[in-house]
């Protein structure tokens, strides 16, 4: 995520020497180095130093470790801290950063690789509108962004963006098998669904009308559609649809109570 953070920045025209990286890992150094020529170093608080805005792309369960480490080099910079780690709450950070701190959480999803993302973002009280907007600059370099006003509703977020790409993949794998299971080649059957999933996105994002409407222009009355969405409404499709998005802003809320 932070290569794609970085490759957005600069294909957005951000100068790479402005970007500084550190990892304690050299061969990732290595490899974002090639991407763009960002300056790289070893040590987190070297690269804070002066820093305007620092990103936090690292994994839950080492965020005490790391905000600890740099909790002085922050506060000398007075940096606006962006935190893309699930789980981890504003109150969390600030009692590892010390309290005051300009942070604002972010829940992006894996599609920002291709600069195709979809971020949802909360700031908390003294974020200011420049550092707001900053934040808005970085993340908008790797797709959508929504801002929301509650904390809570990264929650619902990461629900429906975050672990939403895996949804439609194993829908599109579903759809896959059950075309091999009516005769298709599998080869065939998985560009054909791949396309289709690509072009129902595009339409959907392209046209006025909202997905009921796309879906209903598509459902000829006694049609083929018709017959297969009967079939997912009989079966519950939107209840199990619910279930297991509550599911996941339930676990998200339980990683903010066992990793903060």
């Amino acid at each position: 995520m932070a290569s794609s953070m970085v490759g957005g920045l600069v294909k957005a025209g951000h100068p790479a020497g402005q970007i500084r990286a550190a990892d304690p890992f050299p061969e990732s150094l290595q490899r974002l180095a090639e991407l763009a020529p960002v300056l790289t170093c070893a040590d987190n608080r070297e690269a804070i130093a002066g820093a305007d805005v620092v990103i936090l792309a690292i994994k839950p369960q080492v965020m005490a470790d790391v905000c600890a480490d740099i909790a002085d080099a922050v506060a000398k910079a007075d940096a606006l801290v962006i935190s893309i780690a699930a789980g981890i709450t504003i109150d969390s950070m600030q009692a590892w950063l010390g309290d005051g701190r300009a942070i604002v959480r972010c829940m992006p999803n894996t599609p920002a690789l291709l600069g195709c993302g979809a971020s949802g973002l909360y700031a908390n009280a003294s974020v200011n509108q420049a550092q707001k907007d900053w934040a808005a600059h970085i993340l908008s370099a790797v797709g959508i962004i929504e801002w929301v006003p509650r904390e809570v509703d990264l929650d619902a977020i990461t629900a429906l963006s975050g672990s939403g790409p895996a949804y439609f993949f194993l829908f599109m794998e579903a759809m896959v098998d059950a075309a091999v299971a009516q005769g298709l080649a599998r080869e065939t059957a998985t560009r054909l669904a791949l396309q289709t999933g690509l072009g129902a996105a595009r339409m959907a994002v392209q046209s006025d009308a909202d997905l009921a409407e796309l879906r209903r222009r598509v459902t000829s009355p006694a049609g083929t559609t018709e017959a297969a969405v009967n079939n997912f409404e009989a079966a519950g499709l939107r209840q199990l649809v619910t279930n297991a998005m509550q599911a996941a802003a339930d676990r998200a809320a339980a990683m903010a109570r066992e990793l903060g």
